[in-house]
């Protein structure tokens, strides 16, 4: 048995175990002692394989959609907010506590240049 289930086998064990059941497939004269390992039994495990690697696929898929969708709408709202702190400045000033609330900084808060020139 394995050390942790919890992982996922690598393609390369799940690529050669497909194959082994291919090559199960053509064996007419396949008989187990152990009637846990029938051919029956086998498909059903490998068609049970198939149908939740397709689930897996769509629930991707679905997340990959939904994940689009919520980036779109935080897009949407973040260009908003540079528009409502626009709108912020131009009616209450650069100076406004409005402004500030918002998370910009007051304009006076900027050093102003000190008007002396570099040494050469």
């Amino acid at each position: 048995m394995a050390k942790d289930e919890t992982k996922r086998n690598s393609p390369a064990i799940l690529k050669a175990d497909k194959n082994g059941f291919t090559n199960l497939e053509g064996m007419i004269d396949y008989k187990p002692a152990n009637e846990a390992y029938t051919y029956e039994k086998v498909k059903a495990a490998y068609d049970l394989i198939l149908s939740k690697q397709a689930l897996e696929v769509k629930a991707t898929e679905a997340m990959n959609v939904a994940r689009d969708i919520a980036n779109s709408a935080e897009w949407a709202f973040h260009y908003m907010m540079l528009g409502i702190k626009k709108q912020v400045a131009a009616k209450y000033g650069e100076n406004s506590s409005q402004l500030e609330s918002l998370g910009l900084k007051k304009k006076t808060y900027y050093k102003k240049p000190s008007g002396r020139k570099p040494k050469a």
